[in-house]
């Protein structure tokens, strides 16, 4: 049996990635030593010689994990006693710190790593193909498989947390059986305007005006919001763009270049097929008046009656568009 880290060092400013960094490093210490004394230290709180009490050895025996949270917010009496306990750790102690960013407390990282302490990164998940590799990455662990797809559209449905996001992953692994897909995730989180939104906005781009309004009407009777439906629909005509214009390649090495997932650079080109930059062009004013319109910004001459009435014009602009 492996004896427990010593030290762990969780870098990073992604409060769900650190926390899974802890608790992998408590399951690493409880595989080889049960009983296990948690203690967290926060710099708000901490006391000059703390640390150092809590990593004396006890009259019981006993394995502690001390987790220091935030240590790039510490003072100095807390980096100093980190800088003494790194000189003569403790033999049965697991020290654990965690550092979002910044040079604060620079020396006590550079010694853990030294050391040999297990590095864990908790980057940051911001942009959307930040969240596609996650929401794979959630699937992969779980050995389970999604298609590119409904990661898009999950990402979409719930992307704007990544704690929500990551409970719908474990959702669709725990309910749904063989492949996910768009369907699985449209009829767990369809009630999400966002994914609502994709299911629009795929049809307008393909010029299927039956489907696109139908699918429009439906939510707006409902009462969802179309601001985001809006967002979404300007997002697929960019994407359709930005690959249209950007030439040949791969669709990985595009991703990387444009910033997209590689399966959003296949989906725009199978709908660019069907488009020319003048129509292109003129589908992304409609929309962009649209944004303007359910806004409540400055309205043409042409102005609109209300934002339901925008956001349909321009779907319809859009599918007239795509089929010339």
């Amino acid at each position: 049996m492996s004896a427990p880290p010593s030290l762990a060092l969780i870098t990073g400013p992604e409060d769900l990635r650190a926390e899974r960094g802890v608790d992998s490093v408590l399951a690493a210490v409880r595989a080889s030593e049960p009983e296990v004394d948690l203690i967290r230290v926060h710099p708000s709180s901490y006391q000059a010689g703390e640390l150092l009490v809590h990593a004396s050895p006890s009259l019981f025996g006993g394995w502690s994990v001390i987790v220091v949270h935030d240590l790039d917010e510490a003072d100095d009496a807390l980096v100093e006693d980190l800088t003494s306990y790194l000189e003569q750790p403790s033999d049965a102690v697991t020290l654990v710190v965690r550092h979002k960013s910044g040079n604060r407390g620079k020396r006590v990282l550079d010694t853990m790593r030294k050391g040999g302490a297990r590095v864990i990164e908790a980057k940051a998940v911001k942009t959307d193909r930040d969240k596609h590799d996650f929401v794979t990455g959630e699937f992969r662990d779980a050995r389970r498989k999604i298609a590119p797809e409904a990661v898009g559209a999950l990402v979409l449905a719930v992307g704007k947390d990544l704690r929500e996001l990551a409970s719908a992953c474990e959702q669709l692994v725990r309910d749904v059986e063989g492949l996910v897909e768009v369907d699985d995730v449209t009829t767990y989180y369809g009630e999400k305007v966002e994914t609502t939104g994709f299911r629009v906005a795929e049809a307008a781009l393909q010029g299927d005006e039956a489907t696109a309004m139908a699918l429009l009407r439906h939510v707006m009777l409902g009462g969802l919001d179309p601001v985001p439906i809006v967002a979404v629909l300007a997002m697929q005509l960019r994407q359709v763009g930005k690959v249209a214009s950007a030439g040949r390649g791969g669709s990985a090495q595009l991703a990387r270049d444009l910033g997209m997932a590689p399966w959003q650079v296949d989906a725009a080109r199978r709908v660019s097929q069907g488009w020319d930059g003048e129509r292109l062009g003129r589908a992304i004013q409609a929309v962009a008046q649209a944004d303007v319109d359910v806004k409540g910004g400055i309205r043409t001459e042409a102005s609109v009656r209300s934002p339901e009435y925008a956001v349909e014009r321009a779907v319809l602009e859009v599918c007239r568009q795509r089929n010339g």
